[in-house]
């Protein structure tokens, strides 16, 4: 009875060290063992080991992530932008002008040359129409009820499954080592308020992102915020640097983006003391994505390409360090 009871015991704690290896390696499984996955666990295991000369206390553990091209896919043309478009065709029969007047007639017709043509100036104005004179909850509701249906017009796919798999383990992975995670995007922080909960597990209190003024008004006894087509923060380029410093307060140890948009972040970031973490998403993979870099009119890796090989910054390939990209799609 001794003998086979601590064969079992000895079974059990066999069985315990095989699962927590087996765990162990299973960490990023959507990642190949290549030098990028070996690079962030090498860098998150000595800044959470304490006792080690690069420890960083869980305080100041803030990671920070663009979300465009970085936490879910950016083409043809940046979410947000789809969701302008359909409001401009909600809205355009209370505004019979636009059929008439750029950019909301190449909306309105179809024309996608037509509205890339409008350029930012264009792009600034379908916010301004879109975005504006409504409340924040008003505004809360609306992109709620999009998201919950729209779809990718290449994929299908609804806009929250375009998630890159990797990434939410990454994140995944930062939260059980005790980061605190920011998104500090280009988007609205208006408009990724009401999903990116659920989407990545980040609350919208950590969401840092291009903002409009906001007035204070009371509506049939009601205290409200209204948006106003005023810009307050383009979280875009240097603003992304401002952003952190006005909404986080402190300088991250750890940023990932994937686009020159993100290059001042990044630099931010590494220009601080101590153990610090960079890493790039490279879109190079046109059968499972999109393949794109330094000529793209979206998401251009151009300058912080550069940077990234002077700088030895990790810069990841989808087609050769990804298993997969999209969850649930091999």
């Amino acid at each position: 009875m001794r003998i086979q009871f601590k064969l079992v015991i000895c079974s059990l704690v066999l069985l315990a060290v095989a699962t927590a290896a087996a765990i162990g390696d299973d960490i990023l499984p959507s990642w190949r063992d290549s030098a990028p996955r070996k690079a962030f666990r090498a860098f998150v295991e000595k800044v959470t080991k304490e006792g080690s000369p690069e420890f960083v206390p869980a305080p100041e553990r803030i990671a920070t992530f663009d979300n465009d091209g970085t936490l879910w896919a950016e083409q043809p043309m940046y979410f947000q932008f789809f969701f302008a478009m359909d409001r401009v065709k909600v809205l355009a029969p209370q505004h019979p002008e636009w059929k008439q007047k750029e950019p909301f007639a190449s909306v309105l017709r179809g024309d996608m040359k037509g509205l890339a043509g409008a350029g930012e100036k264009g792009a600034l104005e379908l916010v301004a129409a879109t975005h504006t004179d409504l409340t924040t909850e008003e505004f809360s509701k609306v992109v709620s009820e999009w998201i919950a249906t729209a779809r990718h017009p290449t994929t299908g796919r609804p806009f929250t499954e375009m998630v890159f798999q990797p990434m939410l383990e990454l994140l995944a992975y930062l939260r059980a080592n005790g980061f605190k995670i920011f998104i500090v995007s280009g988007g609205g922080i208006e408009f990724m308020g009401p999903w990116v909960e659920k989407t990545y597990g980040i609350p919208p209190e950590q969401v840092v992102g291009s903002s409009g003024k906001l007035k204070f008004e009371m509506r049939d006894g009601s205290p409200v915020r209204v948006k106003l087509p005023e810009v307050e923060l383009i979280d875009d380029g240097p603003g992304k640097p401002a952003g952190i410093q006005s909404h986080i307060g402190r300088r991250p140890v750890a940023a990932f983006g994937n686009s020159d948009g993100d290059l001042q972040m990044l630099q931010w970031t590494t220009a601080g003391s101590g153990a610090r973490f960079a890493l790039i998403v490279h879109h190079d993979d046109a059968e499972r994505e999109w393949a794109y870099d330094h000529e793209s009119h979206i998401g251009k890796l151009d300058k912080a390409w550069d940077e990234a090989k002077a700088r030895g910054w990790t810069v990841v390939s989808m087609k050769d360090d990804w298993v997969t990209i999209f969850p649930g799609v091999k």
